[in-house]
């Protein structure tokens, strides 16, 4: 069972307080996806983020497929971090922490994503074509969103 790692750091220059008020609600997930992800909240957003949220989503990860992504936000504290799993979904595993860190002139944020790509063997040879330059694309693509909604980050 191969698990992977993908980890993104991005520093942005606002408070600590706007870096959660922003990453915690759910509602802005849409905002930070490509638009061809046809990203869509089916339920689970309606509350100001907790541990035990179930949150529903579609998302068109490959293909024009829709797919039903069900998470479950299982550890939270406000304005330092929080963590979602799958609990249904296109991944064997995901697990997401989420780190949010005062530093000079800004919050340096964090992602850790340990993963398993289903499908075996199979799952493993698409991994390198397929699924990884697939998630540095989304998350490049959330930095620069950031970036364009609260600005670079500058010491």
């Amino acid at each position: 069972m191969k698990i992977y790692r993908l980890q993104k750091k991005q520093n942005l220059p606002i408070t600590v307080d706007t870096a959660w008020a922003f990453l915690s609600n759910p509602n802005n997930l849409k905002t930070i996806t490509p638009d061809y992800m046809g990203f869509h909240i089916l339920s689970g957003a309606d509350r100001p983020m907790f541990a035990g949220q179930i949150i529903q989503y579609i998302v068109t990860p490959v293909l024009g497929i829709k797919t039903k992504w069900v998470t479950e936000i299982t550890h939270s504290i406000d304005n330092h971090y929080f963590v979602d799993e799958q609990r249904f979904g296109p991944y064997a595993l995901w697990h997401h922490k989420h780190f949010i860190k005062e530093i000079e002139g800004g919050v340096e944020m964090e992602d850790i994503i340990d993963y398993k790509v289903p499908f075996g063997i199979l799952g493993q040879l698409v991994h390198p074509i397929l699924v990884k330059p697939k998630l540095d694309e989304i998350f490049n693509y959330r930095t620069k969103k950031l970036e364009e909604l609260f600005g670079t980050y500058t010491t």
